[in-house]
């Protein structure tokens, strides 16, 4: 089983790959005690935690190559302790420095909290080699650059990350799904105007919750866990994370004191799970970026002030010089709107502006941003939303600059590196995909397989707001364009130079290639994801962009499955592979029913229905939190601060979870309590369970390629789904073939297959072809029979999955 080691070293690798420049002259390299006191990043599970080193005990161990540390501490809880300046000698730690570095330890015996210093022993200031720091109960690992964690670093992690494929995701809003933590609770500085209660603050599950409720989430079923953005953010309503003021550190109001990013990651790993992250490179918040355009200093040493902007938003030099002002306080004295037109005015010029870059000092001087909006015709369904921000809180980055794109690659090179499993890519449409292709996907391929992750996987966000395939009839603003690669000759167009003549050059390039490329005749075709005869091929991803789509198609068609089904089979044809397409009724942004900005309340019969086809067709089922338990149906999703987040889409689902389970594996589990075990057994969480169940247990539902030819299959929803191969999981490596017979409500007859006993992994029963031809009854809605081909390399012996299903029967 290979081994996925957390190794620093990436970061080195990334920046090897990429020839990071520094973005700004600006921008302050990062304190490494700022890091480390911001708890901005820390690591997996801890080696020795506080309930086996007594809970009233710290262990810090230092990296230290070059000289022996010392350590001055005060301040301890619940009795006070404290040593002189410079502190006291820490002792050299041969057993952890064995696997790598070079470790020194001290242990804080009947200690809940301490602060402390390091320093090199000598008794001036010049000797201090950290800031002030703060750890709780628990053994920490402060590593050589800068940061806290729970293991020794230099000690591999034995998950093994398989293919995305054999995955089920379930997507929540961090802050929206449990309260783990409400020391870290907090309001959006707008929450005022949504009327969001101290008692529902929008910044209020974490981490933390999160972390306690993933045996919910593996009660249910699922394997990967996709979260919304995690970087520090700054806006009036951030809650979501999509407003990023610093993309290389995780916002505070997640973490916890003793509970870290890293935390969360290997808690998820702990149970043979993933966390996706949700990642955003188009845009950054309109406070700045502290990389980029460091307009603000953020102080969040003290998580319960940060609902109070100006008590923590400090503003630059820079920021004041351009107001005319001299204290932060006259800058919050200006009206909201001047204070927004100062910051914009400084990130992009946007005032009687219409060239493509700036070649000015004082606004954006090293084209960072998009400058400009290129006059007023703009529309967000044409090339034209790649050059101009979406939203007044998404200040459009220049994606067409290299300084940008080699930013944004080695701040998200420190997620791969904590062990992220997976990134979802947020506004794909709105990024030119010659600069997607050119600096953005097979380097952040390449650096996660040099992390040692071979099946790190990234899909995005391609926004088609059309029942249709091609979204108002043009290819480059479609689903399909994005999953394919483009040529050497035209990623050559694009210059590495970060001056501005290179720079409007490359938008030139990237608006006349898209222009180029609108005809839906320029699509390539793709048999990737469509089984030759009744026989799997191997697909060809030569001219794949590394990239996968969330399946905008089929979601805007899930009014009923037959119509998703319909149009899902129409589009594969232009897909390079749309076996990973992550497929999903609704999300946090949009529903299926109607005007689509509602949550669907097309009833519980329905919804069985359409997991029936979301879990057996081709793609990676995705379930948006609490569509379980058809959480807030027929409400509207999001209207920002004009409603409440209880009134909302968006609202605050703990209560529904409260309680504990004892998951012994995916949908297995025992003692379920309190509300949790109401949850756990109401109707689709119970069909849930068995779908998952039942595919995990069939290779061809994970990874296969299905037809619908009517050589092999008549019938409604129907087809038949095979992989053939090597297949490897948490168990290991086998070769198998695996071929599964599926028909979702109507009858239907499968012919030209291979003779054999089928088993139905929803009833147990079997069936023995001779003829080659098998016929399934009708079932009827929110039922179905998925007969599976028994061989040697088959585990689908009988039922898969619980009983005492309402539909699944």
């Amino acid at each position: 089983m290979k081994k996925f080691s957390r190794i620093l070293a990436l970061l080195m690798c990334l920046a090897m790959m990429l020839s990071v420049v520094v973005i700004s002259g600006q921008a302050a390299d990062t304190d490494v005690a700022d890091v480390a006191a911001d708890a901005d990043v820390a690591d997996d599970g801890a080696e020795v935690d506080a309930a086996q080193t007594g809970a009233d005990q710290i262990i810090i161990h230092v990296d230290s190559p070059n000289k022996t540390p010392y350590i001055y501490y005060w301040n301890a809880l619940p009795t006070n302790k404290e040593t002189a300046y410079p502190g006291e000698k820490m002792s050299s730690d041969a057993i952890a420095s064995q696997h790598g570095g070079n470790w020194y330890t001290y242990t804080f015996s009947n200690t809940s909290k301490i602060n402390f210093l390091l320093t090199d022993g000598t008794t001036d200031k010049s000797g201090q080699i950290s800031g002030e720091l703060t750890r709780t109960s628990g053994e920490w690992w402060y590593t050589k650059e800068g940061r806290f964690k729970k293991k020794n670093p230099y000690i591999p992690d034995d998950y093994t990350c398989v293919d995305m494929r054999q995955d089920s995701i379930y997507f929540v809003i961090t802050t929206r799904f449990y309260d783990g933590d409400t020391g870290n609770n907090v309001h959006c500085w707008d929450d005022a105007s949504a009327n969001n209660p101290d008692s529902d603050p929008a910044w209020r599950g974490d981490f933390k919750g999160l972390a306690d409720k993933l045996d919910y989430i593996k009660a249910l079923g699922f394997s990967a866990v996709w979260i919304t953005p995690v970087v520090e953010n700054a806006s009036g309503y951030d809650y979501h994370g999509y407003h990023a003021l610093n993309f290389s550190k995780v916002d505070a109001r997640y973490e916890s004191d003793n509970f870290t990013y890293e935390d969360l990651i290997a808690a998820a790993h702990e149970k043979d799970m993933k966390i996706i992250q949700d990642v955003v490179w188009n845009h950054t918040g309109n406070f700045g970026e502290s990389n980029i355009e460091p307009l603000f200093t953020k102080d969040d040493s003290d998580r319960t002030k940060l609902g109070d902007m100006q008590a923590t938003m400090i503003p630059t030099k820079r920021l004041l010089d351009y107001c005319g002002l001299t204290k932060a306080e006259d800058y919050w004295k200006l009206s909201p709107a001047t204070q927004h037109d100062k910051r914009l005015q400084l990130m992009k010029q946007t005032q009687g502006f219409t060239d493509m870059v700036s070649y000015d000092n004082t606004f954006d001087p090293n084209n960072y941003y998009h400058n400009g909006y290129f006059g007023t015709n703009y529309n967000w369904d044409d090339y034209t939303c790649k050059f101009h921000q979406i939203a007044g809180d998404c200040v459009d980055l220049n994606t067409e600059n290299k300084a940008v794109a080699d930013y944004t690659l080695e701040a998200y090179g420190r997620y791969l590196d904590m062990g992220v499993d997976s990134f979802r890519v947020d506004t794909v449409r709105h990024i030119s995909r010659l600069s997607l292709n050119k600096w953005y996907n097979d380097r952040i391929n390449a650096a996660a397989k040099a992390a040692g992750n071979n099946n790190f996987y990234m899909f995005g966000e391609i926004c088609c707001r059309v029942n249709e395939i091609w979204n108002r009839n043009t290819f480059t603003e479609s689903v399909p364009y994005y999953t394919w690669d483009d040529s050497a000759t035209d990623l050559a167009k694009l210059s590495d130079n970060t001056d501005p003549d290179s720079i409007k050059a490359n938008l030139q390039n990237s608006i006349a290639y898209n222009k180029a490329n609108i005809d839906v005749g320029k699509c390539p075709t793709s048999s990737n994801a469509i089984l030759n005869g009744i026989n799997y091929h191997t697909p060809d991803y030569s001219k794949s962009s590394g990239m996968g789509p969330i399946d905008f198609c089929m979601h805007w068609n899930f009014d009923t499955a037959s119509a998703a089904f319909g149009v899902g089979q129409a589009e594969d044809q232009y897909i390079n592979d749309s076996t990973w397409n992550v497929v999903y009724v609704q999300s946090h942004d949009y529903g299926c029913d109607g005007d689509h900005f509602s949550k669907t309340a097309c009833g519980t019969q329905s919804w069985a229905e359409k997991l029936n086809l979301m879990f057996t067709f081709r793609g990676i089922p995705c379930l948006y939190y609490g569509d379980e338990v058809e959480f807030q149906k027929g409400v509207r999703i999001d209207k920002g601060t004009e409603i409440t987040l209880a009134d909302s889409g968006r609202a605050y689902f703990g209560d529904h979870i409260e309680g504990t389970v004892n998951t012994t594996d995916f949908s297995q589990y025992s003692n379920a309590t309190g509300e949790m075990g109401t949850t756990l057994n109401k109707t689709l969480p119970k069909h849930i369970q068995k779908l998952n169940a039942i595919r995990r247990a069939v290779p061809a539902l994970q990874m296969g390629q299905y037809t619908t030819n009517s050589n092999y299959v008549s019938g409604g929803m129907s087809f038949v789904r095979r992989y053939q191969g090597s297949y490897t999981d948490h168990k290991g490596t086998k070769n198998v073939d695996s071929l599964a017979c599926v028909a979702i409500s109507g009858g239907a007859t499968f012919k030209n297959i291979p003779n054999g006993t089928y088993v139905d992994a929803v009833t147990g029963a079997k069936k023995t072809v001779t003829n080659g031809t098998l016929s399934v009854e009708s079932t009827g809605q929110g039922n179905m029979r998925v007969y599976v081909l028994e061989n040697s390399s088959s585990t689908v012996h009988g039922a898969i999955g619980p009983s005492g299903q309402a539909y699944l029967k």
